[in-house]
């Protein structure tokens, strides 16, 4: 873990929230000089805390309306059958994320597809196709409630 002070935390925060701004309105925000600003940024960048940047994409806006949350059983959890899994998990685009689980089900995706007839195609000729699926249970969204990418940063400060 690498050790963060209060100013990093800070521009951490404003980073994840305007990825675009520069690093003199940055410096301002953060009340430094815009060359410390610059040092601080190149130590968080080499040390991997900042691992990039990215914009966010509308999905709607796109014509990924459709987003669905599929819980994913193998037959068996030995490793041949868990790398290849992943590996063709990594080569599917419409998972945006797969997380390994504990409990009943060995993963989770999150899907974006653009409608149902796109889920089916991807859930009959892809996932269900990938040797070593034993089960799968999806859930559509019906609705975002809640929707980031920031971390919870404040929770790290210390007095």
């Amino acid at each position: 873990m690498v050790n963060l002070d209060r100013t990093d935390l800070r521009m951490l925060g404003v980073l994840q929230a305007e990825g675009r701004i520069t690093n003199a309105d940055l410096a301002e925000r953060v009340n430094l000089s815009p060359s410390a600003c610059l040092r601080r940024l190149q130590r968080m960048e080499s040390e991997g805390v900042l691992a990039g940047y990215s914009a966010q994409v509308d999905p709607e806006a796109v014509g990924l309306g459709l987003q669905a949350f599929v819980r994913v059983q193998l037959t068996r959890h030995e490793s041949d059958v868990i790398e290849r899994f992943v590996e063709r998990v990594n080569g599917w685009d419409e998972v945006v994320a797969c997380y390994a689980l504990t409990g009943d089900m060995d993963y989770l995706m999150h899907i974006y597809v653009a409608d149902l007839q796109h889920f089916s195609r991807f859930l009959l000729d892809r996932l269900l196709n990938a040797s070593g699926v034993a089960d799968v249970n999806s859930s559509f969204v019906l609705r975002t409630v809640k929707r980031s990418a920031a971390l919870p940063l404040t929770q790290l400060e210390r007095p």
